[in-house]
């Protein structure tokens, strides 16, 4: 009982202190996730990988603590990733450092067997830090194309003429711009969290929840492409009235929910042609207690 309270103790102090520390680098990335649409899905990550690691509850209880001299220096390394992404005023540098700063206080506290049972939850929590701005930028402009070239050729097949020139889309009655917004990015980001979420609760096997998760890129460029296709359709039949207001911000709900659904199915199909081993399926077992009749 005394080590489980030594536990407590130092988890409690080293999250303290963690917290002092990183106080203000938290603060603004809790603003990204409030101001950037592309990153809003960051204030579900911690509560998702705290229940990632609750789950693991048991395995944790159960490991042997044999802390390690090595995450002292995985603290110090984040440290100074903290130190450089603040005078350097990068700040992916310095909210990466956190999850390092995490890691290795978990590696000196607890050693590699706890670290080895905590690394998915981990490094789930990068999904809550934005890109780059350069990175950012370098996936956006190809996407913007992909999302015109897949509106084009789907606006063409219905018989509407439409001249593309970049990323804008010539109508007879109206021009369109695909812009960074409508690049499929935000979407793309989006999905790609919930397709590891999604893998993770549907199926145990590592190599489907890649699948599945990979499967994000590809779907988000073609719900996306759909998107520009059906702007270009109503722009076509209601010049840029038809694009603005409600048919924009609800496509872009609607484009998201046939993304999800494209990514369902597909892990239905999985599940039917290539069903898990029966060792491995999930069941659950409900233990229904038997109570013996009181004596007369």
């Amino acid at each position: 009982m005394k080590s489980a309270s030594d536990k407590l103790v130092a988890v409690g102090l080293v999250l303290g202190a963690l917290l002092l520390v990183y106080w203000s680098v938290i603060r603004g990335l809790v603003d990204a996730w409030s101001t950037d649409d592309n990153y809003s899905h960051g204030f579900f990550i911690v509560p998702l990988a705290l229940y990632f690691a609750w789950e693991r509850r048991n395995a944790i209880a159960a490991a042997p603590v044999r802390p390690s001299m090595f995450g002292a220096l995985v603290v110090g390394g984040s440290l100074f990733l903290l130190v450089a992404g603040l005078l350097g005023a990068e700040l992916f540098l310095s909210r990466v450092s956190i999850i390092g700063a995490v890691a290795g206080a978990i590696l000196f506290l607890f050693g590699w067997p706890m670290l080895r049972i905590v690394l998915f939850p981990l490094a789930f929590m990068l999904l809550m830090v934005p890109l780059p701005a350069i990175i950012f930028n370098k996936i956006a402009f190809p996407l913007q194309l992909l999302a015109s070239n897949v509106g084009e050729y789907s606006v063409r097949s219905l018989d509407i003429p439409i001249l593309r020139e970049g990323n804008v889309l010539i109508l007879a009655n109206a021009t369109l711009e695909v812009a960074e917004a409508c690049s499929g990015i935000r979407s793309l980001v989006s999905l790609f969290t919930l397709g590891i979420v999604f893998g993770y609760f549907v199926d145990r096997r590592a190599w489907v929840r890649a699948v599945i998760a990979l499967s994000a890129i590809p779907v988000a460029i073609l719900a996306n492409g759909l998107r520009v296709a059906s702007a270009g359709v109503a722009a076509h039949n209601f010049g840029n009235a038809g694009v603005e207001g409600l048919f924009h911000e609800f496509s872009g709900w609607v484009v998201f929910v046939i993304a999800f659904l494209m990514m369902f199915a597909l892990q239905r199909l999985l599940q039917k042609f290539l069903p898990p081993p029966r060792e491995q399926r999930i069941q659950v077992v409900k233990q229904v207690p038997v109570t013996e009749p009181a004596s007369a």
